[in-house]
């Protein structure tokens, strides 16, 4: 359970104050931009070597956020017609450090006991394509984009561990970031208080997207037809997806469809983490033997 400091949400960059440079790092071609549309301040991180142009959290890799909130939530734009990588450093309880990476570039999921690594197939891909799980380059129209990553479920479904916390972040190049979040509650993008309020959502764990971290919506515009929602773990099946990749339909433009039950978190026991896990082994691609 994330300590009060925690709760309900946490703003990284905001408490981290990632604009001052003294908690977090860039290296490269980093900058601190304006957005009109969003309404705030976005990071650019681009460069030919992800290697080499990046922002991290915290600032030492000895150093730790220490944050435990169930979900990482990253509100990011892949830069068209580029590849692009993030690393998420998690602990386990019996204190393993295993790292979460995720790129456009990847063509397969890999993974060794410290280290996994995701396909993601940005938003803008057509539904076929998608399916068949294609990568490459973002798209020219490729939208801003709510990444919601369900941490536990990954360690515990592709590792068969249990989580502890979020240990740091590393964003390469070359991608567009307005801000990172955790939190033990699911938000839900494109809905007031007031329609929260009416379907209840509350009792199912599920809470509005807060201000400071939700994507504007133009009066008269849905944002489900603005900007892109992916869950990872997807909610759609037990058995787990080997890239990160937008759904279809999108599973919480529940509200813009009356009647369409509304998914729920999943609480793993660990009997279903220990049967997943297997599953997962046999039928997923090969391990490799090296970190990339």
């Amino acid at each position: 359970v994330p300590a009060a400091w925690q709760r309900p949400y946490l703003n990284i960059f905001k408490h981290f104050r990632v604009e001052e440079w003294k908690r977090s790092t860039k290296e490269g071609d980093v900058a601190a931009l304006k957005d009109t549309r969003l309404k705030g301040t976005i990071y650019r991180i681009r460069g030919s070597n992800p290697a080499s142009n990046y922002l991290q959290l915290p600032r030492a890799g000895t150093q730790s956020l220490g944050l435990t909130g169930r979900y990482l939530y990253l509100l990011f734009r892949p830069l068209p017609r580029k590849h692009f990588l993030v690393h998420l450093d998690v602990t386990t309880e019996d204190n393993q450090v295993v790292r979460i990476s995720f790129s456009n570039l990847f063509k397969e999921f890999k993974f060794t006991a410290t280290w996994l690594q995701f396909p993601f197939v940005c938003g803008a891909a057509t539904e076929g394509t998608a399916r068949r799980g294609a990568t490459g380059a973002a798209l020219a129209d490729v939208r801003w984009t709510c990444l919601v990553l369900d941490l536990p479920s990954i360690v515990c479904l592709y590792l068969n561990r249990r989580y502890s916390h979020l240990r740091g972040v590393r964003l390469c190049s070359n991608l567009l970031v307005k801000n990172l979040c955790t939190s033990d509650l699911l938000f839900e993008p494109g809905v007031t208080l007031s329609e929260a309020r009416l379907s209840d959502l509350s009792s199912r764990g599920v809470a509005p997207m807060p201000r400071e971290l939700a994507f504007p919506v133009p009066k008269g515009e849905k944002w489900h037809d603005l900007y892109d929602y992916i869950r990872f773990p997807s909610e759609e099946s037990e058995v787990p997806h080997d890239c990160i990749r937008k759904s279809f339909p999108s599973p919480l433009a529940v509200l813009e469809e009356p009647g369409r039950p509304l998914t729920q978190p999943v609480t793993l026991s660990g009997a279903v983490c220990d049967r997943l896990s297997l599953v997962h082994q046999i039928t997923s691609p090969k391990a490799v033997s090296a970190p990339w």
